[in-house]
């Protein structure tokens, strides 16, 4: 797994949210030098703190890993996905509240 992709990945997409480094901390119950650490590619988090992660950021997994873990079929290889790869998080977020709420009038 490349770290500072990873990093990167995780750095974007809090400041997307407009969170500090101190409030992701908190949510995570990690000090704030464990998150900048992550954020420069110097460590990696553990599983239950990178759940932790994807949790406090609800951002999927497979965002913060695309090209560190190989899924045999990946979902932008059709033209919806290559779409959604180009999303920025914040993008993203609002077009998940859109499908929720389309998915929700269906019903």
């Amino acid at each position: 797994m490349d770290k500072l992709t990873l990093g990167d990945r995780i750095k974007e997409t809090r400041k997307a949210q407009r969170l500090t480094q101190d409030q992701l901390a908190e949510r995570l119950d990690v000090s704030v030098e464990f998150i900048g650490q992550i954020e420069r590619g110097l460590k990696l988090p553990s599983i239950n703190v990178f759940i932790k992660i994807i949790e406090a950021l609800n951002v999927s997994a497979d965002y913060l890993l695309r090209d560190s873990v190989s899924t045999g079929q990946l979902f932008g290889e059709n033209a919806i996905g290559r779409k959604i790869e180009k999303l920025t998080p914040k993008q993203r977020i609002a077009l998940e509240a859109l499908i929720d709420t389309y998915i929700q009038y269906l019903n």
